[in-house]
C-alpha cells in the first residue's frame, strides 16, 4: 500500500510512513546519544521516523548516515537531497527528493483533535480564524498543520526562523492552501519567494499537510 503522505506529494519525492514502532529500528550512536535520556516513547518515534527516512533515501539511491537535528530543529540530509519527517500519535513518515527536483520540502502530521484551549489565537490571526471553516474536520489542528509544514520547508532554504505571526495561511476544502510569507526577504536560491502552495489531506483520526517547493 501506498504511503498514506504520498497522495499529497508529487511524483519526484519519494516517503515512506508506519502507523507503529513496531519494526526493529537501529539508531547509529550519534542519533541514539540524542535520545538518550527521553522516555521509551520518545526513542521509539525518534528512530522509527528515521527508518522511514533511511528507506525512502534507499529508494532515492542515496546512502543514508546519521540524520541529526541541526540549528532550527531540521535534520541534516545528505548533500544533494530535501527532506523532511514528521510524526504524531498513531503516525510516522519521511519524505526525499533530489535537490534537483525540488528546492525545498515540508510535511507535518497531526491528530484531527481541536487545538488545546487559547493555541488557535497564537497561531492564527484574526482573518485566517474568521476563514476557518466550521463543520466537519478539525480545521484549527489543520492549519496549525499546515503551517508546520511549510516551516519545514522555510528554514533549511532560508536559515530564519519563522514565527506563526508571520505567515498566512489560507485552507480550501479541494485538499489545497496558499501560504505567504510576510517577511521582508525569502531566499531561495537567487529568487525571492514570499508565496507558497501545499496540499493537505484528512484521514481517520488524522491530518497531513505538505509543501512542496519547485526549483524555478
Amino acid at each position: 500500500m501506498p504511503p498514506l503522505i504520498a497522495a499529497i506529494l508529487p511524483p519526484a519525492v519519494v516517503s515512506v510512513d508506519r502507523r507503529d514502532d513496531s519494526d526493529p529500528a537501529p539508531l547509529f550512536p550519534a542519533e541514539a546519544q540524542i535520545v538518550a535520556a527521553a522516555v521509551a516513547s520518545r526513542r521509539q518515534e525518534f528512530a522509527t521516523v528515521r527508518l522511514c527516512a533511511r528507506e525512502a533515501l534507499r529508494s532515492l539511491g542515496v546512502a543514508a548516515g546519521p540524520l541529526l537535528p541541526g540549528p532550527g530543529g531540521a535534520p541534516a540530509w545528505p548533500p544533494g537531497v530535501r527532506g523532511s519527517m514528521t510524526h504524531c500519535a498513531g503516525y510516522r513518515a519521511a519524505a526525499v527528493a533530489r535537490a534537483t527536483d525540488l528546492a525545498g520540502l515540508g510535511i507535518d502530521a497531526e491528530p484531527d483533535e481541536p487545538l488545546p484551549a487559547g493555541v488557535l489565537d497564537l497561531v492564527a490571526d484574526r482573518g485566517e480564524r474568521a476563514a476557518l471553516p466550521t463543520d466537519g474536520l478539525c480545521w484549527d489542528r489543520l492549519l496549525f498543520c499546515a503551517k508546520e509544514a511549510l516551516y519545514k520547508a522555510w528554514y533549511p532554504l532560508t536559515g530564519r526562523w519563522l514565527g506563526f505571526e508571520e505567515a498566512r495561511v489560507g485552507l480550501a476544502p479541494d485538499g489545497t492552501f496558499t501560504a505567504r510569507v510576510l517577511v521582508q526577504r525569502a531566499p531561495i536560491g537567487d529568487t525571492v519567494r514570499t508565496e507558497f502552495a501545499g496540499r493537505w489531506l484528512a484521514a481517520p483520526g488524522l491530518l497531513l499537510a505538505a509543501v512542496a517547493v519547485p526549483t524555478d
